[in-house]
């Protein structure tokens, strides 16, 4: 007879593991005990040496769906222990060094519960068992009982009671349980303050009502799992732009959620991997490529409508949702109708009739992909059970702020754009956005970590297992913080841009919540080395008031570590050469840095090549004024009177003319709140002002590029040797190489004079760029060993350039690595700033 201790840590609570272990240990013999504690799950056992390793195995084998091993260790014990049976003990409470479930969808069984009218949940809200449902929207301490978490004011009734005790179900020591008997309801408001009565509506109940109020045009605000939504329908243009005017967010894509893969397929195509994420127990937000009618792409219609010598397809492609024919018409010449649905232009109204169910406009303005979801709790899918359209479900906030999690204040905050509430009782104690991802060459790639995916913790690599704690600020946009201890890194939800007092405000409560859940006590405080942001700063206080040593971590570094970090490269591995680019970060020289190549290793880095510096007008401006960044990047490349004399019949020129050029050129000579940024960022807004796509203003960073993005021409894309590069000059600036994209901008003044198209001068910009990245790339090995490259930085949200690059890297034979586990953009940032600190520690 043998007796072990055996420690189980990783994802191990509110998952089901103590109901795994309990029946796996009672099919092979054993005696003995399991408990929760600060550490993960802690197993006691007697019986057989067999026995025992026959336990091991299916542990492993039979995991729940939502745990995660981490690490198994097994101590013999000596003393006997005297257990007369196998059972779960109460939790113990010690030191913290288990993880924290992220809330999950909703399993099968109990979405086929909530819509079963036999069943005790039948359309109730709020059903969940070990599989599924809230985790870290309502834990407020470890470990994960229900005592310690907003469910502690729900008394269970006896029958779930029960069943939380039957071993046999699968709500076994589940804590949120709940039924319609004792746990969290719901209810409709007006937001108006008039009562709501159910034979306003006639349906089964509040829920339901919700269905019917957003089929009439209305807005309701809807508290969900983790925070409050914005919903409408999405194929309703007049409401889609009330939302938006009301809720101050002019451009920027909304969300949708639709009731089932079916109704997304209508309007995007969608991949077998696209479909796994749309259905795991993460249920993110999946930017979906959009269906679209090529001129050639005739398909098969509906029999009842019917155009006179051809057939078409009943999606007419970007912009323009998707269209019926009239019955009664015909078509005497559906291409040239094409060529014109195509560019834009209006349908004939006596031709063609928008039908119920086509995506409006205005949801994804200037966009080529959708961002869908899948209902993830009972309460969406129990109010889109009969909506056979998509709705809009957007963060329930204004404007750049944190999203509402508060009844009371939601109320106060969106009654003026809501019409109606449905709201519920259970506390959401930590707020979460849904997580946002998308496919590039068939590798995930996380663009928001929030729900779904945060906090599980992520597993660094060899050598980073000895070391002190670490706290890791992020940096000031895109925001999110990381706890490093023992071997793992806890990266905190996304917190969003911390620039708006509220996301900052929230951004402190949630630190403060996460260093007591985990108990982590720094030992050191790793910024960015920006001076100005907000989380610098805090970090600085922080570290300051506990004497803790401060780490200031170069931005683009941290990118590049952060990629290192997640593709497992050990802490003393050899450098490797990382190309970030992004919008900014400070450099090492005080300067603004934005497209960047560093030859790096976790300790140190040395810049070899940068994109020219090219000056920012106006400072922050210039992000939100494309048309400042043409004007830079011109300049820079020829004399105002040169392109006047040879471009001056271009629009883009004539628009200029009418700025205050000899102010802004003060401006730049003087270096007034005109700083030298090497910012891909930029440059790609520059090119699509230049294009005319978002000339005068952005709403958001990045929308030009965005924009133009969507513009990419496929035929040119895939036939590049039709269309020549564009040239970029090398030189050699302030001991470093530069691209300098001079040469590029003759160029395409050139197309713009010989009317190119916008798809393909947007086609051939991201060719001509990923060309020249890779050219330099070759150069540098010339000069450097160098066998892995990393791509980081948000430009690199881009696919086009993404592909590009890995692919051209790869013909030279270099190793490409990229990110999958946490964003390209700054949500990775702290990953990459607390791995440097650990790494500049143990040197």
């Amino acid at each position: 007879m043998a007796t072990e201790e055996i420690r189980v840590r990783g994802t191990v609570q509110g998952v089901g593991f103590r109901p795994t272990v309990y029946r796996i240990a009672k099919a092979c013999g054993l005696r003995g005990d399991v408990c929760n504690d600060g550490q993960g799950v802690l197993i006691r056992l007697s019986g057989s040496e067999a026995a025992l390793a026959e336990f091991i195995a299916k542990l492993q084998q039979e995991c729940p769906p939502l745990a995660k091993i981490a690490e198994i260790i097994r101590t013999p014990l000596i003393e006997e222990l005297h257990f007369d049976d196998f059972a779960i003990a109460h939790s113990v409470t010690n030191k913290v060094k288990t993880a924290i479930s992220p809330d999950a969808a909703i399993c099968p069984q109990c979405q086929q519960e909530i819509f079963d009218p036999f069943s005790r949940y039948f359309r109730y809200p709020f059903t969940n068992c070990t599989h599924c449902g809230p985790r870290l929207s309502i834990i407020r301490a470890i470990p994960y009982d229900r005592c310690n978490t907003s469910m502690s004011a729900f008394t269970m009734c006896p029958q779930c009671e029960q069943e939380y005790h039957d071993i046999e179900n699968r709500r076994f020591h589940a804590q949120p349980v709940a039924c319609h008997i004792c746990g969290p309801t719901a209810w409709l408001e007006r937001a108006d303050g008039k009562s709501v009565t159910a034979s306003m509506f006639s349906m089964l109940d509040d829920v339901d009502a919700v269905c019917t109020l957003l089929q009439k045009g209305e807005i309701v605000a809807i508290k969900g799992l983790s925070g409050i939504h914005l919903a409408c329908d999405a194929t309703q243009e007049a409401t889609v732009q009330k939302l938006r005017q009301r809720k101050n967010r002019y451009h920027k894509p909304f969300v949708l959620m639709a009731r089932d893969i079916d109704i997304i397929a209508q309007y995007c195509t969608i991949s077998p991997q696209e479909q796994e994420l749309l259905r795991s127990p993460a249920a993110p937000i999946v930017l979906l490529r959009r269906k679209g009618l090529g001129i050639g792409d005739w398909g098969q219609i509906n029999s009842k409508f019917k155009i006179q010598n051809s057939k078409l397809n009943n999606s007419w492609g970007l912009g323009i949702g998707e269209q019926k024919l009239n019955q009664k018409s015909s078509i005497q010449n559906p291409k040239s109708v094409l060529k014109s649905l195509l560019n834009g232009g209006e349908p004939p109204h006596a031709t063609f009739r928008k039908i119920q169910n086509s995506i409006a406009p205005s949801v994804a303005p200037g966009q080529n992909r959708l961002g869908f979801m899948l209902p993830y709790t009972p309460l969406h899918h129990l109010i889109l059970k009969r909506m056979n359209r998509p709705i809009v479900l957007t963060s329930g906030n204004l404007s750049d702020e944190p999203q509402c999690i508060d009844n009371e204040v939601a109320k106060e905050k969106l009654s003026k754009i809501a019409d109606y509430f449905l709201l519920h009782n259970r506390e959401i104690v930590n707020r979460a956005d849904d997580s946002v991802v998308r496919v590039v060459g068939e590798k995930l790639q996380i663009i928001r970590r929030a729900r779904g995916y945060a906090p599980a913790p992520i597993n660094l690599p060899p050598g980073f297992d000895n070391i002190p704690q670490i706290l890791a600020m992020g940096s000031e946009l895109k925001n999110t913080f990381c706890l490093l201890r023992e071997g793992q890194a806890i990266l905190s939800q996304h917190l969003g841009d911390l620039e708006n007092a509220a996301a900052f405000d929230a951004y402190q409560d949630t630190l403060n919540l996460y260093l007591n859940l985990f108990e982590h006590q720094p030992e050191v405080i790793a910024i960015d080395k920006h001076p100005e942001y907000l989380s610098t700063k805090l970090g600085k206080e922080l570290a300051a008031a506990n004497h803790l040593p401060i780490y200031p971590i170069q931005h683009h570094h941290a990118h590049i570590a952060a990629c290192m970090a997640e593709n497992g490269l050990p802490l003393d591995a050899s450098p490797v050469l990382g190309i970030a680019l992004d919008g900014l970060g400070y450099g090492e020289d005080g300067t603004l840095w934005g497209g960047e190549f560093l030859l790096a290793d976790y300790r140190k880095f040395q810049r070899l090549a940068a994109l020219k510096p090219i000056a920012m007008i106006g400072g922050a401006q210039a992000i939100y004024q494309p048309w400042r960044n043409t004007y830079a990047h011109l300049i820079a490349a020829d004399s105002w009177e040169n392109l006047k004399k040879n471009y001056g019949d271009l629009e883009i020129l004539k628009f200029l003319e009418e700025k205050p050029l000899k102010v802004l050129n003060q401006l730049i000579e003087k270096g007034i709140n005109s700083p030298q940024a090497s910012s891909a960022g930029r440059l790609f807004d520059a090119v699509a002002a230049a294009l005319g796509i978002c000339r005068e203003e952005c709403s958001y960073e990045g929308q030009a590029a965005i924009a133009m993005e969507a513009l990419i021409d496929e035929h040119s894309l895939n036939h590049p040797k039709e269309n020549p590069n564009y040239p970029f000059n090398f030189s050699f600036f302030d001991n470093i190489y530069c691209i300098d994209p001079s040469p590029m901008w003759s160029a395409l003044l050139k197309d713009l004079q010989n009317q190119i198209s916008q798809g393909i001068i947007a086609t051939k910009f991201h060719q001509s760029l990923a060309k020249t990245i890779a050219q330099m790339v070759k150069y540098l090995t010339q000069e450097h060993v160098i066998n892995q490259v990393v791509l980081t930085g948000g430009v690199f949200q881009n696919c086009i350039l993404l592909e590009q690059v890995t692919r051209d890297l790869q013909t030279l034979g270099i190793t490409v690595l990229t990110h999958s586990l946490v964003p390209v953009n700054d949500g990775g940032i702290s990953l990459g700033q607390a791995v440097i600190a650990a790494a500049q520690l143990s040197a």
